[in-house]
């Protein structure tokens, strides 16, 4: 069993940053696959970015790659979603995901656990 709990979430002007975490809890948090996902009103959940438990894989979306960093600090238990350059169109709801089997997908259904989200908000 793995709960997550993200924070770190806000109203941030175009080309700002914000850091968003993940804290995670369970035994198997530190061998588990962490990826955030993103879900904006009205449009269906999206992949952003991937890293395997050990940090030796580490995916992005082609829409973030370059501006968003993806890290983890397993003796904290916690992933973090480093946000720079932030876009409009940046704004959705961004949720964390864990897989114990150590999976890399960038399908929502492929991931057993889920935080309940954080808000971010970036205004032109």
């Amino acid at each position: 069993q793995v709960q997550l709990v993200e924070s770190g979430g806000g109203l941030v002007q175009a080309g700002g940053s914000l850091r968003l975490s993940c804290a995670g809890s369970g035994r198997t948090f530190s061998t588990s696959a962490m990826s955030w996902f993103r879900q904006a009103p009205g449009r269906e959940r999206e992949f952003v970015a991937h890293i395997t438990g050990s940090r030796s894989g580490i995916y992005y979306a082609d829409s973030v790659k370059g501006r968003f960093t993806i890290s983890r600090d397993n003796a904290k238990n916690t992933v973090y979603l480093q946000m720079n350059n932030l876009k409009p169109e940046d704004t959705a709801v961004y949720y964390c995901a864990a897989d114990p089997m150590g999976t890399y997908s960038k399908r929502p259904v492929d991931y057993q656990y889920w935080g309940q989200g954080t808000q971010v908000t970036v205004s032109s």
